[in-house]
């Protein structure tokens, strides 16, 4: 089962760091975490769509759209990053 890791905002909304969600791919992935946690939903979505600020990334890589998963995939769910 993919272990998935929330950061920032997210994470405190949803009160957990990590969250386990069997899923077969990353959209998946992503309407199941917000069944688990509802408090996510209008962070994560607009409507059925994933709102452009979502970033994910499936082992380190950065995901665009969506992706297939294994089971020991680490997801990592944060929101935009900015620096100075």
């Amino acid at each position: 089962m993919p272990k998935v890791k929330l950061f920032a905002n997210f994470r405190e909304v949803a009160k957990v760091r990590e969250v386990e969600v069997d899923a077969k791919d990353v959209q998946e992935l992503l309407k199941k975490i917000v069944e688990k946690i509802p408090e996510l939903k209008e962070l994560i979505f607009d409507g059925e769509k994933v709102r452009s600020y979502v970033n994910v990334m499936v082992n380190g890589e950065i995901v665009k759209g969506n992706r297939e998963l294994k089971k020991d995939d680490i997801v990592a769910i944060f929101p935009p990053l900015s620096g100075g």
